[in-house]
């Protein structure tokens, strides 16, 4: 019931005939106030006051300071329209709260979000005397660049950078000028600042293409950055939609596919088989230099629950032939064949101490915040560890192949990778490229981030990723199947490249995409090979 009488509102202050009937109110208004004051001097004449008793001593300070107070308040209320750029609170708060589109905050030429190589992600036109957001791209950069809408408020990128976009950072002597020309000609269009992001627009538009052609259902997330800055290159979504074309029924949550859902920042999904890369760096950090018995029947707890199996197990199963299993493995072997026996003993034989704290030191159950703008909206969760009771060693041995009680977002796996090619350090992301790198936590020493960067090479020439080896590209990653209740697995590949000096670190995650190593992981050698054509690796 509100959005009509909203949008019916709207449209009247839109009206050729509202700047008559707004000049009207005001002469009207004012008229009112002279009369009333009128009718008050009035009243003084007529009426005789000698009779009355002095006013109290109190009274006419009381009245002065009212007084004061009232007229700090217009004076207030008058600079929003003589210098209202230079309160970046009060304009984020009138564009937030005061959905009417005649509200002056609407009517700022924002400035222009850019990708790193200039090209236009969102820029403000003039149609019909009105300031309009538009993004060239469309869905492609829905959820990353966001959307600022006098209606629907302020999302992503836009909510970030907000004060910069408004103009209200003053951070020049040109910003200074600016200002005093919209004080002196009292300027309604006062002009934001144009940002450059660290965004690839190519690249991100090419993974939304290969996520949305991926089956069955064409959903899913990529994210790309440099391991050295944590300047985030691609960080796609899909579903997506379109911030041109914003309407209510996006935000009634009535869409299955959940479209307003960042599933890159923060869509949590079992991390299956790339969380054994957290597991080997915890167990290189302890010390563990052993073999692991890893027969064909699997590894339990206890004889109450399923043997956890390799997937080779199965794939015979099915083939209706025997399977001797993997045998005894080394960690490099373990995790180049992505043996779910190995890594369950692994995580038992750890405890749960370790994996707290190993949690602890990876940041797990935290919402990360972006390097950005002044406003510093911007966030992604990390990965969700529920407590597990020290009497449950059943789902310690799940939680230690990434399933059970541990999810994870992909630009948090994106980011273990990235920490694992920067010798050990996690930068945090950053999407402006103006903003100064900054060191998030070391995950690992240096010494197991080298012998993990040698593993994950080892797991692409040799193991589960030996599919997607390509010439020049010298990846480095980990292929993950997660079992998902709701439907297939979900599919993953983590990594980065060139493995001998790491210049990008991925994560691509394809909802229900089945096997890791024949869904995710060649979109991911599509993306490389894509960088590398613009000279990225």
């Amino acid at each position: 019931m509100l959005a009509p009488a909203m949008d019916l509102l709207n449209d009247l202050f839109r009206s050729p005939p509202w700047e008559a009937v707004r000049l009207g109110l005001h002469l009207a208004f004012g008229l009112a106030l002279l009369f009333w004051l009128w009718q008050a001097f009035q009243l003084r004449h007529a009426v005789p006051l000698r009779h009355l008793a002095k006013p109290r001593a109190w009274l006419l300070p009381a009245i002065v300071l009212i007084s004061l107070a009232l007229t700090a308040i217009l004076a207030y209320q008058a600079t929003w329209q003589l210098g209202g750029t230079a309160r970046p609170q009060f304009i984020a708060f009138m564009q937030s709260h005061d959905r009417r589109q005649f509200n002056p905050a609407h009517w700022i030429q924002r400035g222009r979000i850019l990708d790193q190589r200039g090209r236009v992600l969102a820029e403000t036109r003039n149609r019909d005397g009105a300031a309009e957001r538009i993004y060239p791209y469309g869905l492609i950069f829905a959820h990353t660049v966001g959307y600022a809408d006098a209606r629907f408020g302020l999302n992503g990128v836009e909510a970030m950078a907000n004060r910069a976009l408004n103009g209200s950072t003053l951070d020049s002597l040109d910003d200074w000028s600016e200002l005093g020309r919209q004080v002196l000609t009292q300027s309604k269009r006062p002009r934001g600042q144009d940002l450059v992001t660290t965004l690839d627009a190519e690249l991100q538009q090419f993974a939304v293409e290969q996520i949305a052609a991926a089956k069955p259902v064409g959903r899913g997330a990529v994210v790309m950055l440099r391991p050295a800055d944590g300047a985030v290159l691609v960080m796609a979504s899909v579903p997506g939609f379109d911030p041109n074309q914003l309407q209510p029924t996006l935000f009634s949550g009535g869409d299955p596919t959940t479209p307003l859902l960042n599933r890159a920042t923060q869509g949590q999904y079992p991390p299956g088989s790339t969380f054994k890369v957290i597991l080997a760096a915890q167990a290189l950090e302890n010390g563990f230099r052993g073999r692991l018995d890893c027969p064909a029947d699997g590894y339990t707890t206890s004889s109450r629950y399923r043997p956890i199996r390799d997937h080779e197990y199965y794939e015979a199963r099915r083939a209706g032939r025997s399977w001797a299993g993997l045998g005894v493995l080394d960690l490099p072997t373990a995790l180049a064949k992505s043996s779910n026996v190995f890594f369950a003993q692994l995580g038992v034989l750890g405890g749960h101490a370790a994996l707290a704290k190993t949690g602890e030191r990876l940041r797990f159950n935290q919402a990360i915040e972006f390097v950005g703008g002044p406003s510093g909206t911007l966030h992604l969760q990390s990965a969700q560890l529920r407590p597990i009771p020290e009497s449950d060693r059943y789902g310690l041995a799940q939680a230690s192949i990434g399933q059970g009680r541990v999810t994870a977002t992909p630009a948090y796996m994106a980011m273990v990778a990235a920490a694992i090619a920067n010798e050990g350090v996690a930068m945090r992301p950053r999407l402006l490229r103006d903003t100064q790198p900054e060191t998030l936590a070391r995950f690992m020493s240096a010494d197991t981030a080298r012998r993990l960067q040698a593993m994950l090479r080892r797991a692409v020439t040799a193991g589960t990723g030996k599919g997607i080896e390509t010439a020049g590209l010298e990846i480095a990653g980990k292929t993950g199947t997660a079992e998902n209740p709701q439907g297939a697995s979900h599919s993953w590949f983590i990594g980065f490249a060139p493995a001998s000096a790491p210049r990008l670190a991925f994560a691509v995650l394809v909802e229900h995409g089945g096997y890791g190593s024949t869904v995710a992981a060649p979109i991911a050698r599509d993306l490389l090979l894509k960088a590398a054509e613009q000279g990225l690796l």
